[in-house]
């Protein structure tokens, strides 16, 4: 695996962009007003860098990472995007995104209708609980002193692919079940944006309530 594509450009798509190409990975990054916009990124993460549009960043990534509004998830290109890994970075704010029935009476998890949109691949629940200055200050090299993030997914190996990529880009991983538990991490939840470590981690997750937030 190395390529990373970008559905999204914005502070936690840009940030991760920016480790992924510290990690030694190639970026494709692309957003919805179109390449040209994305001139000023591209320049900065380097040679190991290129702007797109969505259905070349779907294309292109070997992994594939979605950080865009959850309104828009519709968006998304399905098609190239078939048999692979998805990192789903979105949260649900209704005052952004209107009210979504589904989410609203805890039917489903905003990963979920995502893996409903692309049915052929496999979605990994991943970085919504960290903001995007604490995602780019806050990996670590070594394996001491090291925040946890935690991921969720249906795919055991897709799990594994979003793990080795997470640890390599500086950051320990807690596997937090199946998409219709993801919502333990969510805004309102003991463990968003919280600076925890894996035992911590496991805690938050124990200690969410389904109904905060």
């Amino acid at each position: 695996m190395t390529t990373i594509g970008f559905i999204g450009s914005g502070h936690i798509g840009a940030t991760l962009a920016r480790l992924a190409v510290t990690a030694g990975y190639e970026v494709v990054v692309s957003n919805s007003r179109g390449p040209q916009t994305l001139v000023d990124l591209v320049a900065e993460l380097g040679e190991h860098a290129r702007a797109a549009t969505a259905r070349q960043a779907a294309e292109a990534g070997d992994l594939v990472i979605v950080t865009i509004p959850l309104k828009n998830y519709r968006e998304v290109p399905a098609g190239p995007l078939a048999g692979k890994v998805v990192i789903d970075t979105n949260n649900y704010y209704p005052q952004r995104d209107g009210q979504i029935a589904a989410l609203d009476s805890h039917r489903s998890t905003s990963s979920e209708l995502l893996q409903a949109h692309l049915p052929t691949s496999r979605v990994v629940k991943a970085f919504n609980h960290i903001n995007s200055a604490d995602l780019g200050s806050q990996a670590t090299p070594g394996p001491a002193g090291r925040r946890a993030l935690a991921i969720a997914g249906h795919d055991a190996a897709a799990k594994s692919d979003v793990a080795a990529f997470i640890d390599r880009i500086g950051y320990d991983v807690l596997d937090a079940g199946p998409l219709s538990e993801s919502w333990r991490i969510e805004p309102g939840t003991p463990g968003y944006n919280v600076r925890l470590d894996t035992a911590g981690l496991t805690g938050a997750l124990a200690a969410a309530k389904r109904n905060i937030g």
